[in-house]
């Protein structure tokens, strides 16, 4: 009887691992010893980083798409019927049209959304970049705005931990080329009482944000937003005018994963060195949908999806597991239109941002390239 592998989610976590296993258990497949399943949400997949560059006119729509059925490995079958309950006590996952798909080993890959309608007023008032329409909308309220007062506000949890310092320092540059600077004011809020979750970083960002002339409020838990009014509020009683509030939506995981009863928030529970679902021996998780601490990001899924194919592989081919999930994390950071740094850091070792450079956002511009590679599991 042939090994069946499910992987439920068509983004880059579950097509690395789609492609990756194709190639360590080629021998297998081709036997008919396994099978590889893929259940996703759509035709095209879509380079999510990419939509950060949009408003900002430097990175066009078409670049950042492609045929999911191209990206992926033709031996496997990928199917557009998104998954509308997993039941991992039976090991059957039902999908929307109806159709049921037994596994042997289940990969969980179904990502995360944003949720602006989570605060009343976000979604009228604020733009933001973590889709495509979002991003459209920035970009055109950037080609009209004029000078006055920008709020970036960023709300928890989110993905690409990053991004948010990106978008500011981007749109500090954009409006100085603009030739708008002067007369335009940028003010960041932060959930917590400083301006990273990872204090490294946040200690980082203190004299970039000074040395810019970037205002902050920290301790900034959004509570409404006032399109009428323009004005931004907080759980803490802070209230902030703005002309332009640009919002990183809180996030959480999808609907599937809550309506499965497998984790609050739509965050499957993970062991953070397996990435097995806890719980389990057969259900592995990966990128956005995991619960743990630590960054969701495309490297985050892009390294965990390199040791679920090892242990999957193994497991088929050896009966045996190849190795643990040390909770690597690698992103460049784009500090301005023109230049960037990187953070790299796992579960022992803390991040250590260095001074910007031109070179390092021509890396970051590099990848931005390669990313098809990655997901075909050529980098």
């Amino acid at each position: 009887m042939a090994k069946k592998i499910l992987i439920v989610g068509g983004g880059l976590a579950g097509t690395i691992v789609a492609n990756g296993l194709c190639r360590q258990l080629r021998e297998e497949l081709s036997a008919g010893g396994v099978t590889i399943t893929m259940l996703g949400t759509s035709e095209n997949h879509m380079y999510q980083p990419g939509l950060l560059y949009v408003p900002f006119g430097r990175m066009r729509e078409s670049e950042l798409f492609r045929e999911q059925r191209k990206v992926l490995d033709r031996r496997v079958p990928y199917f557009v019927d998104p998954a509308k309950h997993i039941d991992v006590e039976k090991k059957i996952v039902t999908t929307e049209a109806g159709n049921s798909h037994s596994y042997d080993f289940l990969v969980i890959a179904t990502g995360s959304r944003i949720r602006p309608d989570n605060i009343p007023g976000m979604t009228e008032g604020g733009h933001w970049f973590y889709d495509l329409e979002g991003a459209r909308r920035m970009r055109d309220a950037l080609d009209k705005f004029e000078g006055g007062k920008i709020v970036v506000n960023i709300n928890a949890p989110h993905k690409c931990p990053v991004a948010p310092l990106e978008v500011t320092f981007m749109l500090r540059d954009y409006l100085a080329g603009k030739g708008i600077l002067d007369k335009s004011e940028i003010t960041y809020t932060y959930p917590i009482g400083r301006l990273h979750s990872l204090e490294p970083v946040a200690n980082w960002a203190v004299p970039e944000f000074q040395r810019h002339g970037i205002k902050s409020e920290t301790f900034f838990n959004t509570k409404a937003v006032d399109p009428k009014a323009k004005t931004i509020t907080s759980e803490e009683g802070v209230t902030l005018n703005y002309d332009l509030l640009i919002t990183i939506p809180p996030h959480t995981g999808q609907q599937v994963i809550l309506d499965s009863n497998l984790g609050a928030g739509g965050w499957v529970p993970t062991q953070r060195t397996t990435l097995l679902r806890e719980g389990s021996s057969d259900v592995f998780v990966v990128g956005d949908t995991t619960s743990l601490p630590i960054s969701k990001a495309g490297s985050t899924a892009h390294f965990e999806a390199d040791t679920i194919i090892d242990n999957i592989a193994s497991l088929i081919k050896e009966g045996r597991w190849a190795r643990h999930y040390d909770g690597k994390v690698f992103c460049f950071v784009e500090t301005g239109l023109h230049s960037g740094t990187y953070v790299w850091f796992n579960y022992t070792t803390p991040p250590n941002p260095g001074p910007p450079s031109q070179m390092v956002h021509w890396f970051k511009l590099a990848y931005n390239r390669l990313y098809w590679l990655s997901a075909r599991g050529m980098l």
